[in-house]
């Protein structure tokens, strides 16, 4: 069976967002796959977090994915900074890594060219999130669009190292979603849903409440034309929400265009709330229950024993061809 692995930052509240561009298409490969998904806390501390906080947020992060449907039993379920070998095969591919490749990705680009003043470990996290993906030799990593870039450094640099060294490690590919890759910001249509916004008023959080999740749907972007039809650029709202209410519905963009013809905008977003309202409401039923009991820290002293063993005999494998070690 071909392995997947995938994960999602502890930085902030996860969002809808997350679940229908990640989550959702975890719980659908892991059928599939030799699935394996984790928290990679370690990249959350390349801006300051409140340390407090990160160490709820990463509880919180895995209640959420059982909630959501991820199956402990389908997929080996680990906290990155469990696992000390992430940081240490890392510094390997850093020093394989050109400077040239690592200025081109693209939120360390973003953050230079507002001259803001950036940490190292901005700049060097997708050669972390490039160990976090070889270690185990996963064959693919489900991502959105904007991701994929990290998939393609992870793919150059196992080529480099098996060119280099000898065939090691396993080259992955990228799997996109065809619908609901990119779920943008309820109030800038324009821009990605994000977990990590201080202003939260076009993002719907999966622990929101139903009055605040109806009050956010029905006060989302849109335009004045009143037709519900999908255009990415000239009706980026509109589409927003076909992209939300289809990927929810697992029919296509075109099925719910059809859905909706005729409708207007108001009994469009009433219908979309409702079954956002239905999926979340259920998803944080089944959260609660899963915080009041022993279940995450058992699954995560589950998969760290797990993932430790894998990853020591690759590195000690790493470290032998790099010619490290005694």
């Amino acid at each position: 069976m071909k392995r997947l692995l995938t994960g999602l930052k502890p930085s902030g509240e996860l969002t809808l967002g997350s679940y229908i561009g990640g989550i959702k298409q975890s719980v659908k490969y892991q059928d599939s796959y030799d699935s394996f998904i984790f928290v990679p806390d370690l990249h959350s501390i390349t801006v300051p977090q409140d340390p407090i906080l990160l160490k709820e947020r990463i509880k919180k992060n895995v209640a959420l994915y059982l909630a959501c449907g991820i199956d402990p039993n389908k997929n080996t379920i680990y906290l990155q900074s469990d696992n000390l070998y992430h940081a240490n095969l890392s510094w390997i591919f850093e020093c394989l890594t050109y400077m040239g490749e690592a200025s081109r990705m693209t939120q360390y680009k973003d953050k230079a060219s507002k001259n803001i003043n950036v940490s190292v470990g901005l700049f060097t996290y997708p050669i972390l999130m490039t160990a976090d993906i070889l270690l185990y030799d996963a064959d693919f990593v489900p991502v959105g669009i904007d991701q994929k870039q990290h998939v393609e450094l992870a793919r150059n640099l196992a080529e480099r190292f098996n060119k280099r060294y000898g065939k090691t490690f396993t080259v992955p590919n990228p799997l996109i979603p065809e619908i609901g890759a990119k779920i943008m910001d309820l109030q800038n249509p324009t821009k990605k849903m994000s977990k990590s916004d201080d202003d939260t008023k076009g993002t719907i959080l999966l622990l929101d409440s139903e009055e605040v999740i109806r009050k956010k749907i029905m006060s989302a972007v849109t335009d004045s034309e009143n037709i519900i039809r999908y255009d990415v650029i000239n009706k980026p709202g509109i589409s927003n929400l076909l992209t939300i209410y289809s990927s929810l519905k697992n029919i296509s963009i075109e099925e719910a265009v059809l859905h909706f013809e005729g409708m207007n905008y108001g009994s469009f977003k009433h219908e979309v709330a409702d079954l956002v309202v239905e999926i979340l409401t259920d998803i944080q039923k089944k959260y609660h229950e899963i915080m009041s009991s022993n279940t995450v820290d058992e699954i995560l002293d589950k998969g760290a024993k797990i993932v430790n063993n894998l990853a020591k005999d690759k590195y000690e494998t790493v470290l032998k061809k790099v010619g490290l070690g005694r």
